[in-house]
């Protein structure tokens, strides 16, 4: 087991429920503290009871929301909530109609509430069973899904304690934020004396938690930090966590072996993943046959009907291999959501109408056999 990254893949990890992981890692936290400290520049938290490593990334992207959520009032709630429990002792114990009451006080003046609409019921529900499930919240009698069906119905929960470690503490009033911006201009800009140790951290973290790094020109620090330091770079990746580090001329990937691998995973084992496969390997086809155009910074900029005929176009030759569900797909929803797969995995952007496909494009594509007719693997290659 390597200590890094079983931190990486769990939010926390809590000694009541996983306690040989729990000393396993504790045990080792001298031999990686400083990689943490030094390169990584985030905080561990370690306590009797939980061990956490706070993973605040170099730069906000999209697919780093919680899951499980679906809708900003999701984050709302969870906020109030945790308010609440700020203010509980640990161990306290409370029924859902009071929690209730204290959130429709608190979110009223910001959003409506009304708890005989469904879809704000199962809002709440979303966020007490993502509460659950990290164990800030413990259910000792009823349901809390029973709430989404119909409101009234009572639940008691007990405050475990551990929502006090789930925010991050800044050193700086964030009170007037209006964008996530600001937060990144907080860990970063301001701090002019730190710039170099700062880059590092950037760096370091990029890697480590994103699909890509990205780069446009011969001017990014980040950048030229990177291709001066790739050696060293690599090594205290390859030493702490495992994996290889590749850089491009416009992009940097640090990979993993599949046994290695913490967090999602592409390719997988899914359907969406087979089919973004089968695209790369179209786009890179089109590419090698002059059909379109590499741009300077190794990007494709193509309009959104190219796009949409590459995929549509794909699913007509593979249909009788792809599942049901993908098969049958209605064309815009299909293209949306492989769109909403690629973004993700910082393989495509949309830009002005226009769909922008990434270095990572080229780095993985797939092919079913001649004759293969389904319930089998793509094939992958670089």
């Amino acid at each position: 087991m390597n200590e890094i990254r079983t931190l990486m893949e769990k939010f926390w990890i809590c000694r009541d429920s996983d306690k040989e992981t729990f000393y396993k890692v504790k045990r080792d936290i001298p031999n990686f503290q400083r990689f943490i400290r030094e390169q990584l520049g985030w905080k561990l938290i370690h306590t009797e009871k939980l061990l956490k490593l706070e993973k605040r990334p170099a730069h906000a992207e999209a697919f780093m929301g919680i899951n499980e959520f679906t809708d900003i009032r999701d984050y709302c709630i969870l906020c109030v909530v945790l308010m609440y429990l700020e203010d509980a002792e640990e161990g306290r114990q409370f029924l859902l109609s009071e929690l209730i009451d204290y959130v429709e006080t608190q979110l009223k003046n910001y959003m409506p509430v009304d708890w005989t609409s469904f879809t704000q019921r199962k809002s709440l529900v979303r966020v007490l069973q993502y509460m659950e499930r990290l164990q800030m919240l413990r259910v000792y009698e009823g349901k809390s899904e029973t709430f989404s069906q119909e409101a009234g119905q009572e639940v008691l929960y007990e405050n475990t304690g551990y929502s006090k470690y789930f925010t991050s503490n800044f050193t700086t009033d964030i009170s007037g934020y209006e964008s996530w911006k600001d937060f990144e201009k907080t860990d970063f800009e301001e701090f002019e004396e730190n710039r170099g140790s700062l880059r590092i951290n950037r760096v370091y973290r990029q890697l480590a938690v994103c699909p890509a790094f990205y780069w446009t020109g011969t001017e990014d620090a980040d950048a030229l930090y990177l291709k001066n330091q790739r050696q060293w770079v690599g090594r205290y990746l390859r030493e702490n966590m495992g994996g290889n580090l590749e850089i491009y001329r416009n992009a940097a990937f640090f990979t993993l072996e599949a046994d290695d691998c913490y967090g999602t995973v592409h390719p997988r084992d899914a359907q969406i993943s087979e089919s973004v496969l089968l695209i790369c390997a179209e786009i890179q086809r089109r590419l090698e046959e002059g059909n379109i155009e590499l741009q300077e910074d190794e990007c494709i900029a193509m309009p959104e009907s190219t796009f949409k005929d590459i995929i549509v176009g794909s699913r007509r030759k593979w249909k009788d291999a792809w599942s049901k569900e993908y098969g049958e797909m209605d064309e815009d929803r299909l293209v949306e959501t492989i769109l909403k797969y690629m973004e993700d995995w910082m393989m495509a952007d949309r830009r002005e109408n226009q769909i922008v496909i990434l270095p990572a494009v080229g780095r993985l594509a797939g092919q079913y056999p001649a004759d293969y007719k389904g319930g089998g693997e793509v094939n992958v290659g670089k």
